[in-house]
């Protein structure tokens, strides 16, 4: 192993021209190969991670990429970066477009080449040469992508699935042109009896056009679905940089400036008013607000503010007018860290390498030399050349991979497309190995098992005085603040008595709470400080409520009108009616449920004990949640994740399995694996059930693709299978594996 001295350098190159995770184990094994260099590649990602000693330039690095037959590209410059700190690329053109040409040409073409091939009633004066017309483009422009993978894999000593599909269309192919020019498939009126004989044939009057196009169709189609997942690899980064604020207004000589985000520098002034984001990690040198940091911290109730106290960056005011001193910018903020964090857990991530891939680094180069020794074989045997490159060729279309192509794609469309119906998303084969082995769920709390959403929970008056009273009062007064602890009990008090009155007189006491005229009442709503500078007393039982609430974590605001205390509302973030029953059908899964959150001990335990979770891990910051995770990982627990804010989005790239809300941040979402559109967590026990049945599937695919082909093999070599024949059972493969695939049109959620 390659010793790396303290002090080494680290980079990110940007990979090109991977066509499967054996491309990846390729570069990595190259790379590794150099004196003072440890590199990890990722397929999914298309990065390579590079630590590398002083004597070791990145110029090298790139280099020996280049030498192993793809592309490397450095990082861009630091100047050339946005106010997060990390890359932002200009917009690249539509990478699929090339795909997608080609899988649209494949696939017009090869339909009507195999219709005529398998239904002799098509086979019209010349259909043969028709078949050539239509299916060249499709060996050739269609195809190309294998070929050029091919002849990069034969110059480095390798082989792949793209070799065998380009040796195996290419034979097919050429030995049509043979028959056709050279043989006696090219007579007018030639037909294809399309019948099953085991028999001896020397090949000269058949084509076999329909599998050499049909095979490029079918393994675009794959490739195609597999790229469109892939292309969304580094949409969590982008969701989180899109966060921040775009421009801020700085304080420049007692004059406000409007510049972008990009210019603040450490120590400069500047405005934020109520409803925008805080444009960077700064400290508070004048007002006080509400500060929504939830998408962050996961914290549920608005942090109060005022000159002194630190604020964080892509966090809303929801309150006053602030002056932020700028004290981290650029790469140093919270919100770029959280990037980086996101960044290293998805690389950090083994390249989940399919089946297919692994079983090909030994099954292409068999089959290869499989095909070589029968055409060796049979010439020596004094068969003639026509009759052994029969059975060479026949060898080499019956293990085609046809069916081995479709078995991921068919299996995850089916799936994903049932899936989406139920509202989960699965976004690729590559999450769906770990969900067997998943043993311990990590829940977010808020927005996950609660609504995320400030409510009003309760009324507690004063005896003698009516709630509704309570309620038209309060909530008018609430409703012209923009608190949201205020919009919260405005809302609840308009949904339970309608109308709300407009106050004659309001005003905001910072951190206290609101005052004002109401119908001719002179009303205080806020903490219990508020009621005492105006010497008003709870009574003793609404002085116990409001204890009672605050130690069950809810947020308790007094009520008073008239110079006396009349009553306590309770506020919290409620627990979604589906959480407990959700728990329950997780744990028939086999999964010990945690709860972390970044809220208090208080409310977090308040929380589990309502939806039956005995493990909570409060009072987190967004690191830690990772620390967590990685913790639970050192344990040898595989651990899923269910989350929905900014905060939980490293630790979702972190777990072995990350399931989204789809009610929560666009970066939680991509940093998931699995996304719950209904932001409902009994879908998270839809989504680990379909997605572990979905691998069944892909398995039994699997497994059948290479039993078909294999099982044939021995015939194929002894030169009792004709090309024809070899093609009908690659064909009949696929039908299997697409039917197989189908069933899972019939998964079920379980019954709400």
């Amino acid at each position: 192993m390659t010793t790396i001295t303290p002090g080494a350098a680290q980079v990110e190159l940007a990979i090109g021209g991977m066509t499967c995770a054996s491309c990846a184990a390729r570069i990595e094994k190259k790379l590794n190969r150099m004196d003072g260099v440890e590199a990890t590649v990722n397929y999914a990602t298309e990065k390579a991670r590079v630590t590398f000693d002083a004597d070791v330039s990145v110029a090298d690095l790139i280099a020996t990429v280049e030498a192993t037959g793809y592309t490397a590209r450095e990082p861009a410059p630091a100047r050339d970066r946005g106010p997060s700190g990390a890359g932002e690329e200009p917009e690249e053109a539509d990478e699929l477009r090339p795909l997608r040409q080609r899988l649209t040409t494949a696939v017009a073409l090869a339909v009507p080449v195999i219709a005529m091939a398998m239904v002799p009633a098509l086979q019209i004066d010349y259909w043969q040469w028709l078949s050539l017309t239509l299916a060249a483009p499709v060996v050739t422009y269609a195809a190309w992508p294998f070929h050029r993978a091919a002849w990069t894999n034969a110059r480095h000593g390798a082989a792949t699935m793209d070799t065998l599909i380009s040796v195996g269309t290419t034979a097919a192919f050429l030995w049509s042109l043979w028959a056709l020019f050279f043989g006696t498939a090219g007579t007018p009126g030639m037909t294809h009896a399309f019948e099953f004989t085991i028999a001896r044939s020397d090949g000269a009057g058949n084509i076999y056009l329909e599998a050499a196009a049909g095979v490029t169709a079918f393994i675009l189609a794959g490739r195609y679905f597999e790229a469109r997942s892939k292309r969304k690899a580094g949409a969590a980064l982008k969701a989180l940089l899109e966060l921040g604020a775009k421009e801020v207004t700085v304080l420049r000589g007692g004059q406000e400036v409007t510049v972008p985000t990009a210019d603040l520098q450490a120590g400069m002034r500047f405005l934020v008013r109520p409803g925008e984001k805080i444009a960077t990690d700064g400290t508070v040198v004048e007002g006080s607000s509400a500060v929504d940091a939830s998408m962050l911290t996961g914290e549920s109730v608005p942090v109060e503010v005022s000159v002194g106290d630190s604020v964080t960056g892509a966090t809303l005011n929801a309150g006053g007018r602030l002056v932020v001193e700028a004290t981290r910018v650029g790469a140093d903020t919270q919100l770029a860290r959280m990037a980086k964090m996101v960044e290293d857990a998805q690389n950090g991530k083994a390249a989940a390498q399919r089946l297919a891939d692994k079983i090909s680094a030994v099954f292409v180069p068999v089959v290869i030399g499989l095909a070589l020794a029968t055409l060796g074989f049979w010439l020596g045997t004094g068969s003639g050349l026509a009759a052994s490159f029969t059975a060479a060729v026949a060898v080499l279309i019956i293990a085609c991979p046809c069916a081995l192509g479709l078995a991921t794609p068919t299996a995850l469309m089916v799936g994903t497309g049932r899936g989406a119906q139920l509202g989960i998303l699965i976004k690729g084969p590559e999450i769906l190995e770990t969900t067997r082995k998943v043993d311990t769920i990590v829940l977010d709390k808020t927005g996950t098992v609660t609504t995320g959403r400030m409510t009003l929970l309760a009324v507690h008056t004063a005896e003698g005085v009516a709630e509704n009273d309570v309620l038209r009062l309060a909530g008018a007064l609430e409703h012209s603040s923009e608190h949201p602890i205020a919009q919260a009990v405005a809302t609840g008090a308009a949904a339970r008595v309608g109308t709300l009155p407009t106050p004659e007189d309001f005003a905001n006491i910072p951190g206290l709470g609101v005052q004002g005229v109401v119908d001719g009442h002179a009303v205080l709503v806020g903490r219990q400080k508020l009621l005492a500078e105006w010497a008003m007393a709870l009574p003793p039982h609404l002085e116990h409520a409001k204890a009672a609430a605050e130690n069950a974590g809810r947020t308790a605001i007094a009520v008073a009108w008239d110079g006396e205390a009349r009553a306590v509302l309770e506020v919290a973030d409620a627990v979604k009616d589906t959480s407990a029953e959700a728990i329950r059908r997780l744990r028939a899964l086999g999964l010990t449920p945690i709860l972390l959150t970044g809220d208090n001990k208080a409310v977090a335990e308040s929380v589990a004990a309502e939806v039956g979770i005995d493990e909570v891990i409060a009072e987190v910051m967004p690191q830690d949640k990772v620390d967590v995770v990685k913790r639970l990982q050192s344990q040898g627990r595989s651990v899923a994740m269910v989350g929905d804010g900014v905060n939980d989005a490293a630790a979702l790239a972190q777990a072995d399995l990350g399931l989204a809300m789809g009610t929560g941040t666009d970066a939680a979402i991509e940093a998931g694996d699995l996304t719950l559109v209904r932001g409902d967590l009994r879908a998270a026990a839809d989504a680990i059930r379909l997605a572990r049945k979905t691998l069944g599937t892909i398995r039994s695919n699997l497994f059948w693709a290479f039993a078909y082909n294999v099982a044939a093999l021995p015939l194929a070599a002894a030169g009792l299978l004709n090309p024809m024949i070899a093609g009908a059972a690659m064909a009949f493969s696929s039908v299997f594996v697409v039917g197989n695939s189908l069933r899972l049109r019939g998964f079920r959620a379980a019954a709400n």
